[in-house]
């Protein structure tokens, strides 16, 4: 796959910034089963995105599941990549193939062109850093990138049941992708809750309602804090997979806790011409 990092950072700049970041965090978490983390510019996300990095174990971890919305073709289910190597400017990830047949032989899941492969980037920006996190264990992991559509309530019930075996496994990692409120005039969404002070602060008690309700585990309840607010979270089907993948080992006595870490935006609004986009990073724990 091509990659559009080697155009922007060579490989030690890349690998010196993700090194400081991760530097200045805790491993509270670890070993973390699932993480979510954003796919913005690492500019504006990646010292977020390193407070669930650091919570991933390379000793344990030998497959990386990574979900990511599509952007740009509509997608009812999810999709394969078509490729067997990632390349990142740090070293190439391998994709399972034994994973993907097993996946496919469901028939549940589609393949992406290599196109749509390469025009998304909410499975490519957390490459790079799933690489950082596992490189004392480099030629031991591999990984099964998913792309995650538009999918009904009763389809991301599905997937996460398909996932769930996969996640009851510890030597398996779950990467979410997803950045949370895109608030403004050019992503047409200007919800403001007046009581909470200045416009940027609205945004934070919304995403904060989210991600409360996410730390709860309760994927019916996710889907009506979307309903009632349509906060713009894009990774909000790739979320509601774990969120039934975890409900299902739930049911079968696993007991588990997810923490949000970190929670940040790329500019603070305040007035009705200003954009900005949320992250945050957080961990599944499995007890």
């Amino acid at each position: 796959m091509a990659s559009v990092f080697p155009c922007l950072f060579i490989g030690p700049q890349l690998n010196a910034q993700l090194e400081g970041w991760l530097s200045q965090v805790q491993s509270t978490k670890r070993p973390a089963r699932a993480i979510i983390a954003p796919h913005a510019g690492y500019t504006y996300c990646g010292s977020c995105a390193a407070h669930a990095y650091k919570q991933v174990d390379p000793n344990i971890t030998r497959k990386i599941f990574i979900l990511g919305p599509s952007h740009h073709v509509p997608l009812s289910r999810c999709a394969l990549s078509s490729v067997d190597i990632y390349r990142t400017p740090l070293y190439d990830l391998r994709i399972d193939q034994k994973i993907y047949g097993e996946l496919w032989k469901t028939g549940m899941f589609e393949r992406m062109s290599l196109q749509t492969d390469e025009d998304e980037h909410s499975i490519e920006m957390h490459l790079p850093y799933t690489a950082k996190a596992m490189e004392s264990h480099k030629d031991e992991f591999t990984i099964i990138p998913v792309l995650v559509g538009a999918l009904s309530e009763s389809k991301e019930q599905e997937f996460g049941k398909l996932f769930s075996k996969y996640l009851a496994d510890p030597s398996n990692l779950f990467v979410v992708s997803s950045d949370f409120c895109h608030w403004g005039q050019r992503f047409r969404y200007s919800y403001y809750d007046e009581s909470q002070g200045e416009i940027y602060r609205s945004i934070e008690h919304l995403d904060k309602m989210g991600m409360s309700i996410i730390e709860q585990l309760d994927p019916v309840s996710f889907s009506n804090y979307l309903k009632k607010y349509h906060n713009t979270i894009c990774g909000r089907h790739p979320i509601g997979v774990l969120l039934n993948a975890i409900n299902e080992l739930q049911k079968n006595g696993m007991n588990m806790s997810f923490s949000f870490l970190n929670y940040a935006q790329s500019s603070q609004c305040r007035n009705w011409q200003d954009s900005s986009v949320s992250y945050a990073a957080g961990a599944l724990m499995v007890h």
